[in-house]
C-alpha cells in the first residue's frame, strides 16, 4: 500500500481545491454577469443544487464515511486483491441503486423541486422551467457518485491528486459553455444546464482512467448483498446525515429563501465564497485524515491517531479563524469586486455581503466538523455524528422559520452558522468523554491564534483608508484597496502568530515524526510476527 503523510495529502487536495475554486469564482463571475441574481439565476441554483445535494449526501458524505475505513482496513490487512473485490461488490450495488433512484427522481421531479424551492410555485413559468432543467442535470448524480467510489479507492491507497483535480473540469466545462453561448448568441442558462450534464461524464472518465492505471480497476458484476456490502450500507445510512449536515442545512435554507425573490441567488453567491476556505482547509484535511486514522487504528497506533487528530485540528484553526475574520470584515468589497457587474446590481452586492457575514460566523465550526468527523468514521461509527448532525438541522430549521419573516435571507445564513457550532460542540464533547484530549500544543496554539486574529480584526476594522466610491475605474480601485487590506491583514496575522507561537515549529514536525514512528512500530510488529511463525515451524 502506498504510504503518505497527512500534510502532503492535504496539501495536494488543498491545491486542487484552490484551483477549482478559483475557476469556480471565474465561472460565478460570468454567471452573475449573465444571469444576475434574479429568476434565471434562481432556476440555475436549484437545477444545479439538486443533483449536488444528493451527491454530497449519498456519495461524498455517507459513502466516503462508510466505504473508506472498510476499504483502507481491508487493503491494510489483506492486500490489493481483497480490496478490489470489495470495491467490485460495492460498485454493483451502488450502480443499481443509482439507476433506480435517478429514474424515480426524473418521474417525481416536480415534487423534488417543490421540496427544494417551494416558493417557485407562486410563478408557474419559473417552476416549470426549474423542473425541466433539473431533469437534465440530475443524471450528473450518477457519474459523480461513481466518481466518489473510484476517488475513495485512490484516496484510501494514498493517491490523492487525480481525484482532487477532477472538480477543476466542472468549472472548465461550464466556463466553456458560457463562452460558447456568448459567441454564438445562445441562451446562457440552457448552455450552463447542458454543461453540468457533460461535466459529470468528463470528470468520471478522468478518475476511472486513473484507477485503471493504478492497478485498482474493477469490473461490473451482478449486484449482491454480501456481508461487506451490508457493512458499508449499515455504516452509510446514518452517515447520510452525519456527513451531509451542511448540505441539509443548505436545503432547508434554499427552500425557505425561495419565498423571497433573489434570496436563493444571494445565498448561493455567499455560499460559494465561504466554501473556498472550507474546501481548501476543512475538506482537504478530512480527505487526508480519514484513511490515515483508519490505517493507524488498524495497526493499533492509538497515540499516532490522537496526534494526527490534534495536529489536523490545529491546522484547521490556524487557517479558519483569520479567514472568518477577513470574510466578515471585508464582505461587501469582496462581493463587489467579484460579482458587481452586468446584471448584478449594487443592491445584490449588499444583500449577498450580509449573507456572507452570517456564514463567516460559522466558518470555523464548519471546518472543525470536517476535521472531527474522521475520528468517528475511522472507528466505523456513523451513528453519533448522525445524532449531533440532526440536532444542528433541527436548530437550523427552528431559527430560520422563526426569524426569516423578520430578517429575510440573513436569518438563514446565521441559522446555518449556529447549527454548525452546535454540531461541533456536541461532537467535541462526545470525543472528550470517549478519551480524546486536546494536547498542550493545541490549547496554547489556539489561544495564540485567537490573539493574532483579534489583533488583525482591530487593525482592519479601524483602517484609516475608506473604500473608494464614485471613481471612473471603481472596480480596479476597489480591487487594489481590497488586495492591500488582505495583504496587510495577512502579514500582521503571520507576524503575530510567529511572535506568540501560533506557528509552532513542531506543528509539521509532529506529523513527520509520528509517521516515522508508526512505520517503525509496524515494522517491528511484522518482524515479531515473523519470529513467532519461525518458532511455530
Amino acid at each position: 500500500m502506498k504510504r503518505f503523510s497527512i500534510i502532503k495529502a492535504a496539501a495536494t487536495a488543498g491545491v486542487a481545491t484552490l484551483m477549482s475554486r478559483i475557476l469556480g469564482f471565474m465561472r460565478d463571475v460570468m454567471i452573475a454577469a449573465s444571469l444576475g441574481a434574479g429568476p434565471l439565476a434562481d432556476i440555475f441554483v436549484v437545477a444545479f443544487r439538486l443533483p449536488n445535494l444528493f451527491r454530497r449526501l449519498f456519495a461524498e458524505g455517507a459513502f466516503n464515511a462508510a466505504f473508506v475505513p472498510v476499504f483502507a482496513k481491508r487493503m491494510e490487512a489483506e492486500g490489493v486483491d481483497a480490496a478490489r473485490k470489495l470495491s467490485a461488490e460495492v460498485l454493483a450495488v451502488l450502480l443499481a441503486g443509482l439507476i433506480v433512484f435517478t429514474l424515480l427522481a426524473e418521474w417525481y421531479m416536480p415534487y423534488l423541486v417543490h421540496a427544494l424551492a417551494g416558493g417557485f410555485r407562486a410563478t408557474p413559468e419559473k417552476f416549470d422551467l426549474a423542473v425541466t432543467y433539473s431533469r437534465i442535470t440530475f443524471p450528473y448524480l450518477v457519474f459523480m457518485s461513481l466518481l466518489s467510489l473510484y476517488a475513495a479507492m485512490l484516496n484510501a491507497s494514498g493517491r490523492f491528486a487525480v481525484a482532487a483535480f477532477a472538480p477543476v473540469l466542472l468549472n472548465v466545462v461550464l466556463i466553456g459553455a458560457l463562452v460558447l453561448a456568448a459567441m454564438m448568441g445562445r441562451d446562457s442558462l440552457a448552455s450552463l444546464i447542458w454543461g453540468v450534464a457533460i461535466a459529470g461524464v468528463v470528470q468520471f472518465l478522468m478518475v476511472w482512467f486513473a484507477v485503471k492505471q493504478a492497478g485498482l480497476g474493477i469490473r461490473l458484476q451482478r449486484p449482491r448483498l454480501t456481508e461487506d456490502v451490508k457493512r458499508v450500507l449499515t455504516l452509510g445510512i446514518p452517515g447520510v446525515l452525519a456527513a451531509g449536515v451542511g448540505q441539509i442545512n443548505l436545503l432547508v435554507g434554499t427552500n425557505i429563501a425561495s419565498a423571497q425573490n433573489g434570496a436563493a441567488s444571494w445565498l448561493y453567491y455567499a455560499d460559494r465564497l465561504y466554501q473556498l476556505p472550507l474546501g481548501v482547509i476543512g475538506i482537504a484535511l478530512s480527505i487526508a485524515l480519514l484513511p490515515d486514522l483508519s490505517r493507524r487504528l488498524k495497526a493499533g497506533d492509538e497515540a499516532g491517531a490522537r496526534n494526527s487528530q490534534n495536529r489536523s485540528l490545529q491546522i484547521a484553526i490556524l487557517f479558519s479563524i483569520p479567514c472568518a475574520v477577513g470574510l466578515y470584515l471585508l464582505a461587501d468589497p469582496v462581493i463587489a469586486v467579484l460579482f458587481q457587474r452586468g446584471a448584478f446590481s449594487v443592491a445584490d452586492t449588499t444583500a449577498t455581503g450580509v449573507a456572507l457575514m452570517g456564514f463567516a460566523i460559522g466558518l470555523p465550526a464548519f471546518i472543525g466538523i470536517k476535521v472531527l468527523q474522521p475520528s468517528f468514521f475511522a472507528r466505523e461509527n456513523t451513528f453519533y455524528p448522525f445524532i449531533y448532525g440532526a440536532l444542528g438541522v433541527v436548530a437550523n430549521i427552528a431559527i430560520s422559520l422563526t426569524f426569516f419573516p423578520i430578517y429575510g435571507h440573513v436569518a438563514i445564513a446565521i441559522a446555518t452558522s449556529i447549527a454548525g457550532w452546535l454540531t461541533l460542540v456536541t461532537m467535541s464533547v462526545h470525543l472528550f468523554i470517549s478519551g480524546w484530549r486536546p494536547d498542550r500544543a493545541l490549547v496554547f496554539g489556539t489561544l495564540a491564534i485567537l490573539f493574532s486574529a483579534v489583533l488583525m480584526a482591530v487593525v482592519l476594522y479601524n483602517s484609516p483608508f475608506a473604500p473608494p466610491e464614485g471613481e471612473p475605474n471603481q472596480t480596479v480601485s476597489l480591487a487594489l484597496w481590497l488586495g492591500g487590506h488582505i495583504l496587510a491583514g495577512t502579514v500582521l496575522f503571520l507576524f503575530s502568530a510567529l511572535v506568540t507561537g501560533a506557528l509552532g515549529r513542531d506543528l509539521l514536525g509532529n506529523f513527520k515524526s509520528l509517521d516515522r514512528a508508526s512505520r517503525l512500530a509496524k515494522s517491528n510488529a511484522l518482524r515479531d510476527k515473523a519470529d513467532e511463525n519461525e518458532k511455530d515451524d
